[in-house]
């Protein structure tokens, strides 16, 4: 298991980021079995529009992905009615090898001054999960299908309150699940609250959920980061960097191709069966 930080900032530490990210995710692509993707802009935006925090530094970028990092270990450390183990993540969230890249959201995320107005019962907060604006990569869940799907409460939760949040969350016609997974939900319940750093950005709440849900949604982002990779690509720029450290340039061309084949892995197992079965019997006439 592992945590993959892309970073989408218009203006990021490092002009050469798209071809580490691709260089990166080819080599582990094999070698890791569950990855939770975490993206730089999407944490920044997070802070910028619910926290309130003008000019984001990476302390305050840090301490957000360490409260999810919290709250997806949270069961190795403390008791609570329903403990997840961490192989349990692999198990149920990922239906195919190369398919390993949950979606990670966490709720809720607001400042101080907010909570004393928000009310944020279980079905609330388990409502705002399945909300772009909570996400920690950029990507719209709308456009694509669940696979699976993981609820980690922590806090003042009771098995009652997420079984009528989840019951609601079904109703939605919004969220969609691939027609050849059932519409199952994995949930951990852990009794220790969420902790907040004294003087930190977020407010101290009674109860928290992290989500971690396998979607389609997330080849947007892989297109995202193919598309930059090609602009520098098709110029070979800062290749030579690369090269001059020992690398050869068709291991570039290698790990893009293999980064497409990700994106139409995505496509294909989003496809409907019932569409797959017409165009096999379509193909046979």
């Amino acid at each position: 298991m592992t945590f993959f930080f892309l970073s989408f900032f218009q203006s990021s530490s490092s002009v050469v980021e798209p071809y580490n990210s691709i260089l990166t995710t080819h080599t582990t692509l094999e070698h890791s079995d569950c990855c939770f993707m975490v993206d730089n802009e999407a944490i920044f935006d997070i802070c910028k529009k619910n926290l309130d925090i003008e000019r984001p530094t990476f302390t305050n970028l840090n301490r957000l992905i360490g409260q999810v990092v919290s709250s997806i270990t949270a069961s190795l450390r403390f008791d609570g009615a329903l403990n997840v183990d961490l192989t349990e993540f692999q198990t149920n969230l990922v239906p195919y090898p190369r398919i390993h890249f949950p979606l990670t959201t966490y709720a809720p995320i607001i400042s101080a001054e907010k909570a004393y107005h928000e009310q944020m019962s279980v079905a609330e907060i388990t409502s705002s999960c399945f909300e772009p604006v909570n996400q920690m990569v950029k990507c719209d869940p709308r456009h694509g299908k669940y696979m699976a799907c993981c609820l980690l409460y922590r806090g003042d939760v009771v098995p009652k309150d997420v079984t009528s949040a989840i019951a609601c969350i079904k109703t939605k016609r919004s969220i969609q699940f691939v027609d050849w997974c059932p519409t199952g939900f994995k949930v951990g319940i852990n009794y220790q609250p969420p902790t907040a750093v004294p003087g930190g950005d977020s407010a101290k709440v009674a109860r928290a959920v992290c989500m971690l849900s396998n979607t389609t949604a997330i080849a947007e982002a892989w297109a995202r980061l193919d598309h930059k990779f090609d602009l520098m690509y098709a110029k070979r720029a800062f290749v030579h960097w690369y090269v001059g450290e020992g690398m050869e340039e068709g291991e570039f061309t290698e790990a893009r191709e293999d980064l497409g084949a990700l994106e139409k892995d995505y496509e294909e197992v989003g496809m409907d069966t019932a569409e797959g079965e017409n165009e096999e019997e379509t193909d046979e006439y």
